[in-house]
């Protein structure tokens, strides 16, 4: 697994209106566990990451979300636009055309700026673009994320939109996780000879909910079913010793806290 640093930015609101219901403790403990997200005069600074998934031999990929975009994208009213992913694909080695699989986490614009172009065209020309149904179903027609992702996707026949668990290919697995949006997914990656991968999208958006699962993101749709999500994933990864794959802590890969003892 490839980790592709799309934009570092600040957020438009400060951490503890992200986070309104943390605790001092709560955040001193995220500071420690992630220092480059605190940014001057409690500003939240965070990564825009995507995650290369190689096949076996190494000369096919899964790509995991799709960053900010390009200047002209959905996230552009907030996202640190341009992102960089297409210039990092060529310093990996990844050929688009290779790239045959997209796993979209969520509908949201800073996770899907590079599945097109202004023209409609998607970035990835030989890939198939996976969501959750329950993501489409809920995503408003006037969301610019619609005309930006859905419609050129259906219109190409490469939009595929899935129902719960599925087993994208052997090692690769996607798990419902909704609560940030209704269809939000995360990712299992399964290592033979090594541990484990999850991926989490916005499961978890900042340290502070590593530091306390429970500790709600003013932007998910559902806090408690978004809670209940983070919380079975978090002991999934634990129970089999898998690392966390996150998107927007300045780290890409980091431990799960330990679950207490029943």
């Amino acid at each position: 697994m490839t980790a592709l640093l799309d934009a570092t930015g600040m957020f438009f609101k400060p951490a503890r209106e992200a986070f309104p219901g943390a605790l001092a403790a709560d955040w001193a403990a995220a500071a420690a566990l992630d220092p480059g997200a605190v940014g001057p005069d409690g500003a939240w600074r965070l990564d825009f990451r995507c995650f290369a998934v190689a096949d076996p031999g190494g000369t096919r990929w899964t790509l995991i979300d799709a960053g900010v975009g390009p200047a002209e994208g959905p996230g552009a009213p907030w996202c640190p636009v341009p992102g960089r992913l297409p210039e990092l694909l060529v310093e990996a080695g990844i050929d688009r055309g290779d790239v045959h699989t997209v796993v979209l986490t969520h509908l949201h614009e800073d996770h899907t700026g590079w599945v097109a172009d202004a023209a409609g065209r998607p970035f990835f020309p030989q890939a198939r673009y996976v969501v959750q149904g329950a993501e489409t179903a809920a995503l408003d027609r006037a969301d610019p994320v619609w005309s930006w992702v859905v419609e050129p996707l259906r219109t190409t026949g490469q939009l595929t939109e899935i129902e719960g668990t599925h087993r994208l290919r052997r090692g690769v697995t996607l798990l419902p996780t909704p609560g940030h949006t209704p269809g939000h997914q995360s990712v299992l990656v399964e290592h033979p000879d090594g541990r484990d991968v999850l991926v989490t999208g916005d499961l978890l958006v900042h340290a502070v909910q590593l530091a306390d699962p429970a500790v709600a993101y003013a932007h998910d749709r559902d806090p408690a079913t978004a809670r209940a999500s983070r919380e079975e994933l978090l002991a999934r990864a634990a129970g089999r010793g898998a690392v966390l794959a996150t998107a927007h802590l300045t780290r890409p890969f980091v431990e799960p806290p330990e679950v207490p003892s029943p």
